[in-house]
């Protein structure tokens, strides 16, 4: 793939989800939490950031490891395909009663149970779709990828909204029906994609191959540690919220850090797509020996300027942001998201300096930076959410994903011999300051009409990245074949 045909993937990629995930997370998800309360929809939170700790039980690192063997050798898909869904299937009886286990351990009972086991489904039909688009993806039909990776959003869009504004219920919204809905939507999704698949791979019949199945998780063990300790460190803060902080304030602080930690996912969101495309792409290209530079400057520029922007206009106007999204706890939500809103940028770094690693087989470096993350975050959230709550936690989450973002990046150059000088370092720099000064003199004169000061913002932040040549209009070439 050319360098245009990346940035025109990349484009199409954001554009399609810019349609539909910021209305889903700003609309949709902060509809229902506005409807149920903080407490309710905290108690939610916190169980799905609990099921997601053990996604790694559903995956076993396959969908990554598939992606990356499919990439090279795309003859397997017809070999892999019937015996992996199989697997899949094993992979999410054995989830579901692991998750129940520990739950059971930890205290969870009643309706909480009910929550978790809906959830627990939706976990294992998510890494399913995802599962299923890895082929896709791997198969570089990216604009097809790109159109499933909206479609389950989409569904869910339509079948809340319904319930939230349609009128068709006469009484107050309730939290698991916010959870029937994503169980419908991944359903739905997840048969279109397998149809897709099973086209490309002409499979039509499940199959159980024993010494296969212990072959693909032997070789994607590796991914499967990474994928576990990288879900511990993203998503273990609000469940130590919940846990940690007496049974009075626990749900309603861990609904407080979801109300801040809701606008930095949607960024991750955005940030993630690129390792979508990346991690086959560079598989393939490193496979063949050839110049991944290019590459990683206009990916390194282009996130560079998502996540600067990001993070100063949205920390200059956080109130009024925030204000305009939510009813309650918004001083609250506002000291929780001026630190994790940060969290931004090294992540944006790791979605490629990580990627790059992990389409090099470099997964036992991967695992000791992960490593160093966990360790980083469980000891600051242990001191400081019994101290200062979600701020403590926001405060954790921001130190650890700087941590892992400084060594993978360190890692990645080194290893893979990136020169620095080929990375627009000096353009990046002018344009954060320029940016800054931009903004807090927009801000002298803003008026309270936030939206129009963010989209001036962004459009100031847009023509400095060209000014300063961070952005080149040559690498934004849209003639691109498919």
């Amino acid at each position: 793939m050319k360098q245009k045909d990346f940035v025109f993937n990349i484009i199409l990629l954001i554009f399609l989800n810019l349609l539909i995930k910021p209305f889903w997370i700003l609309g949709i998800d902060v509809g229902v939490q506005n409807q149920v309360g903080a407490e309710n929809y905290g108690l939610y939170f916190a169980i799905f950031n609990f099921t997601y700790l053990f996604n790694m039980l559903l995956d076993m690192g396959i969908t990554n490891f598939n992606n990356r063997n499919i990439a090279r050798h795309q003859h397997l898909l017809h070999k892999h395909l019937s015996s992996i869904i199989t697997l899949k299937l094993v992979l999410g009886a054995i989830y579901l009663a692991i998750v129940f286990i520990v739950a059971l351990f930890i205290g969870y009972r009643g309706f909480q149970l009910w929550l978790l086991f809906w959830m627990a489904i939706n976990q294992f039909l998510n890494t399913f779709i995802l599962y299923l688009r890895s082929n896709i993806s791997a198969l570089m039909m990216f604009k097809t990828d790109s159109c499933l990776s909206i479609l389950d959003r989409l569904l869910m869009i339509i079948f809340c909204g319904l319930l939230l504004w349609g009128g068709i219920i006469n009484e107050p919204f309730r939290i698991e029906w916010f959870v029937y809905c994503q169980t419908a939507a991944y359903v739905i999704a997840a048969l279109v994609a397998l149809t897709i698949v099973v086209i490309k791979g002409k499979v039509f019949r499940l199959h159980w191959n024993l010494p296969f199945c212990l072959m693909i998780l032997k070789k994607s063990l590796p991914f499967a540690i990474l994928y576990l300790l990288m879900s511990f460190y993203n998503r273990i803060d609000s469940v130590m919220i919940e846990r940690l902080l007496p049974i009075s304030i626990g749900a309603e602080e861990a609904g407080i850090y979801a109300s801040a930690f809701r606008l930095l996912d949607a960024l991750v969101m955005i940030a993630y797509l690129f390792s979508v495309i990346l991690l086959p792409l560079f598989s393939k290209m490193l496979k063949n020996k050839e110049n991944i530079v290019p590459i990683v400057r206009s990916s390194f520029a282009l996130l560079f300027v998502f996540s600067i922007t990001s993070v100063v206009l949205l920390e200059a106007y956080r109130l009024p942001v925030l204000e305009l999204l939510y009813r309650e706890h918004i001083p609250e939500s506002a000291d929780v998201f001026q630190y994790l809103i940060i969290g931004i940028i090294p992540i944006s770094f790791t979605y490629i300096f990580g990627t790059m690693l992990t389409a090099n087989g470099d997964l036992k470096l991967l695992n000791i930076t992960a490593i160093a993350g966990i360790l980083v975050n469980i000891c600051i959230n242990l001191i400081l959410i019994p101290r200062m709550h979600s701020v403590g936690a926001a405060i954790a989450s921001l130190s650890t994903q700087s941590v892992v973002s400084i060594l993978q990046t360190g890692i990645a150059i080194h290893k893979l011999k990136i020169p620095l000088r080929n990375l627009p370092l000096i353009p990046a720099l002018i344009f954060s300051i320029l940016l800054i000064i931009c903004v807090i003199l927009l801000k002298n004169h803003y008026n309270g009409h936030v939206l129009w000061a963010l989209l001036i913002s962004g459009c100031i932040a847009l023509a400095l990245a060209f000014a300063t040549r961070l952005l080149n209009l040559k690498d934004i070439n849209l003639c691109a074949k498919d």
